[in-house]
């Protein structure tokens, strides 16, 4: 029992040094935007090697972890909450090498008029991030709830984003190349605050053993 324990633990840590290394190429991936920095974009692109591996043998960890030791109660959640996290974090990585990409795209063009939302966003979105890591790692309900609520914004300021470009091609055409890559740049801010979002509906319900998604309301009493 207490080698399970430990392996547990071993598996909590694995997943908070993925979390990390996903937040900070989400932050690269942003400022090779903002700064129009290449190394910035191609550090990004170099990490996408090793979270790729570091999902696998999170995978293999918690696979054998569940079929060796046929975990129950809060173990159990655990465990299937590990593996939905670990895929949403390597999608996460994944968007960070689009968003690098398409900075790589944008220092080939003359920039545009500054996009209003789109900072809003960013900010909004590396918060989301942030709280659900966190939550995962402190076992915080109250702070997973917290990032619940700020998916219907995040939505909002894709739509606002994408129709101020659409109307900013509209007049200019030769914004569009640099308006469709900030189209994509929107989008794939828009999925990882979706990302962030399952982390803490996994949060949650590893902690209180319930499921919120689709605005499910969360109990009060904890499990």
């Amino acid at each position: 029992m207490r080698h399970f324990s430990t392996e547990l633990g071993e598996l909590h840590a694995k997943l908070a040094e993925m979390g990390g290394l996903v937040e900070a190429n989400i932050r690269r991936s942003v400022r090779a935007l903002t700064d129009r920095d290449p190394e910035q974009a191609h550090q990004v692109m170099r990490d996408e090697e090793r979270i790729n591996q570091m999902q696998m043998d999170i995978d293999n960890l918690t696979t054998r972890l569940l079929v060796l030791n046929q975990p129950m109660a809060r173990d159990l959640r655990f465990l299937t909450a590990a593996l939905k996290i670990n895929t949403d974090l390597e999608r996460v990585g994944d968007l960070a090498v689009n968003i690098a990409r398409r900075a790589l795209t944008l220092m080939q063009s003359p920039p545009i008029r500054a996009v209003v939302d789109i900072p809003r966003m960013v900010s909004l979105v590396e918060g989301m991030l942030v709280k659900s890591l966190d939550a995962f790692v402190q076992e915080n309900a109250e702070l997973a709830q917290s990032v619940l609520v700020c998916d219907d914004e995040v939505d909002d300021l894709r739509d606002t984003a994408y129709n101020e470009l659409v109307s900013l091609m509209q007049k200019d055409s030769t914004t569009i190349p640099s308006a469709i890559a900030w189209i994509f740049v929107a989008r794939n801010l828009e999925r990882i605050a979706d990302h962030a979002t399952n982390i803490a509906e996994d949060v949650i319900f590893l902690i209180k053993g319930v499921d919120v998604r689709h605005h499910a309301p969360v109990p009060d009493s904890q499990s």
